[in-house]
């Protein structure tokens, strides 16, 4: 009786990643925003994991991991950039008074559409019996890693005309309507996920792993960046060619 119950504890410190990551991320601690982002990453991968091996099974759980991943891969993310806009933009955190009055309150406006298209993609997830072994558009834990992977290249991973480049306000507003849009877009992708060790049935999945620690290798966080970019690459190459 009490196996049933570790799945969903589980999940429940992927809540609590979550809502640290929110918290964190609104009081301009991004390093530490970032850090409870990716626990939360591995209790989602490590809930499902557990469900498996014991059988443990639940209504309850899959309702539970979608409400867990809304927080933590919906709503973090959107904190995130709205703790980024307000470093390039103001250079300070802003109490919510001087945020409504800010001259670039439609920059923060913007961090509002990732929970917002979040929120809508799970919802599609958990109605759509097509994407039970690979993605119909971008899963919400590839958009939080990018847009972590981003949050921690504007604290101190890059620098001159880089910086003044991907952390251009306009630019990130872009990416924000451009992740969302994959968020709930018809574009198959592949699961992270091995059912198997076996090559034939993996091998994109080997491919993206390898290539994944060789571009952390080479660039450091921003490698991150690069292989969040390649994954949405991969799964579009993956379909044109399965077609033709």
């Amino acid at each position: 009786m009490i196996k049933k119950h570790i799945p969903n504890s589980i999940t429940s410190l992927n809540i609590i990643s979550g809502v640290l990551a929110v918290y964190f991320a609104l009081y301009g601690e991004l390093k530490l925003a970032v850090i409870a982002i990716f626990c939360g990453a591995i209790f989602d991968f490590c809930d499902g994991l557990v469900a498996r091996a014991l059988k443990a099974y639940s209504d309850i759980g899959k309702e539970l991991d979608s409400l867990a991943d809304m927080i933590t891969f919906g709503f973090a993310p959107g904190a995130l950039l709205f703790g980024v806009l307000q470093i390039t933009l103001e250079g300070k955190v802003m109490s919510p008074m001087e945020v409504v009055n800010s001259s670039y309150v439609g920059y923060y406006l913007c961090a509002l559409v990732i929970p917002v298209f979040s929120g809508l993609r799970l919802a599609k997830f958990n109605v759509d019996t097509r994407q039970s072994t690979s993605f119909i558009g971008m899963p919400t834990p590839a958009n939080a890693i990018f847009w972590a992977s981003l949050a921690l290249l504007c604290v101190d991973g890059v620098e001159g005309h880089w910086y003044a480049f991907m952390f251009n306000p306009t630019l990130l507003a872009i990416l924000a309507f451009a992740t969302s849009f994959l968020l709930v877009s018809e574009v198959p992708m592949f699961s992270f996920k091995f059912k198997n060790l076996s090559f034939k049935e993996n091998k994109i999945r080997f491919f993206f792993l390898a290539v994944v620690i060789t571009l952390i290798s080479c660039f450091g966080v921003l490698g991150i960046t690069f292989a969040m970019l390649l994954y949405v690459v991969l799964s579009v190459a993956q379909c044109f060619f399965c077609k033709s």
